[in-house]
């Protein structure tokens, strides 16, 4: 046997046993670069960098969809919980007066009734069940357009049954079902829905909102009513509420102060009438907030709680529809209307007497003529219509 391939290796001292060598392997060329590159197998496929990206993409889009229909759900049945409830707070006597209206709101006129009653835990009113606010919201579809039309409470009306009396009288008497049927007589406008508003919840729904913005034409500092403090001293000092002009959050306490506002000190000229302008600004403030981003996003921890100040017939369906045509419509082009006439006296009460023009500004409020301004020389209670931010003056 040849040396080298002896199963042994030599030392000086002599042999020692050990494994034999085994040849060396021949080396498998690369790839790419040639000899001495070792072949890494076969190893797992690699996929295309971009199928792994669409499919992340196509995985996020269905997880969004889903919670999306998952917030949408809980937010109807938690809103039509609270819608629910403020059917089961109104009569049946009252739902007995309403026209019915065949179709959807979405595709034809409505108008809506609401009524703010002023039996509030402050200001000694707990027993009054006096229409503190009375307000027709006539809504178009067909052309994008939402007409307010305030009613003032010392109007003097003739009440079914009962005589000429304050229009406001009639929700003392008999609650909304005589309310309905004097306002319908009055102003010859077929009432399509109804919703009581109840003021001492009313403040307790701009708060769930997070508060409304509303922009206050004219800086006012109002008489000494609802007075914050404890004591009569405190209250004799005090000078009133004060708002700034300009656009500022309230509160619901604060929105409440100032839709109740009937004199301001630092402008005469405002009436009784004048705050069923600012009660329009709040009306309007509110179902902004309502049809806001932020609201939508609360809408299943908050849905049930937002009808709580109401009684109404309208569905949770006609609800969205009108959040929808509230979407739909600019503010730019809402119609501020209201109705008035000249003051008097009767029976020992301070009164309006209600001037020829209301028919005009009930046209108006339709769609049958433009809006015009209350005429001059119609003094402080002169009916008339504005559109936008304009002040009826």
């Amino acid at each position: 046997m040849p040396e080298q391939e002896k199963p042994y290796r030599l030392y000086r001292g002599g042999r020692v046993k050990g494994k034999v060598p085994a040849p060396p392997r021949p080396k498998r060329p690369g790839r790419s670069s040639g000899e001495g590159q070792r072949y890494p197998g076969p190893g797992p496929r690699r996929r295309p960098r971009g199928r792994s990206w669409k499919r992340g993409v196509l995985l996020g889009v269905l997880v969004l969809f889903v919670l999306l229909v998952v917030w949408g759900v809980a937010s109807y049945l938690s809103f039509r919980g609270g819608v629910d409830q403020a059917n089961k707070r109104l009569d049946s006597s009252t739902r007995a007066l309403l026209q019915h209206q065949g179709g959807l709101l979405l595709s034809h006129p409505t108008t809506v009734l609401l009524l703010g009653t002023d039996h509030s835990k402050v200001g000694g009113r707990e027993a009054d069940r006096h229409s503190d606010s009375i307000m027709l919201v006539r809504i178009d579809p067909k052309h994008h357009r939402i007409a307010f039309l305030s009613i003032p409470r010392d109007l003097l009306v003739d009440v079914p049954g009962h005589g000429q009396m304050k229009i406001n009288g009639a929700f003392q008497i008999g609650g909304p079902p005589l309310a309905l049927r004097t306002i319908r007589s009055f102003t010859g406008l077929q009432v399509n829905h109804v919703a009581v508003v109840d003021f001492a919840n009313f403040k307790d729904l701009i708060d769930k909102l997070g508060g409304i913005t509303v922009d206050v034409p004219a800086p006012i500092r109002s008489n000494r009513f609802d007075c914050p403090f404890g004591t009569a001293a405190r209250c004799s000092s005090w000078q009133g509420w004060r708002f700034a002009k300009g656009k500022q959050h309230m509160d619901g306490r604060r929105a409440l102060i100032y839709s109740r506002i009937r004199e301001n000190r630092l402008n005469g000229a405002e009436s009784d009438v004048t705050r069923g302008e600012r009660q329009q600004r709040v009306l309007q403030a509110i179902s902004a907030k309502l049809t806001s981003f932020g609201t939508l996003v609360k809408l299943p921890f908050v849905g049930g709680d937002l009808l709580k100040p109401l009684a109404t017939d309208l569905s949770a369906g006609q609800f969205l529809q009108l959040g929808w045509i509230k979407f739909r419509a600019p503010g730019s082009r809402a119609l501020h209307c209201r109705l008035g006439g000249e003051p008097s006296s009767a029976s020992g009460q301070s009164v309006i007497e209600p001037s020829e023009d209301n028919r005009e500004v009930i046209g108006m409020v339709l769609g049958l003529s433009a809006p015009q301004p209350p005429r001059p020389g119609s003094g402080l209670y002169g009916p008339g219509c504005a559109v936008g931010d304009a002040s009826l003056g």
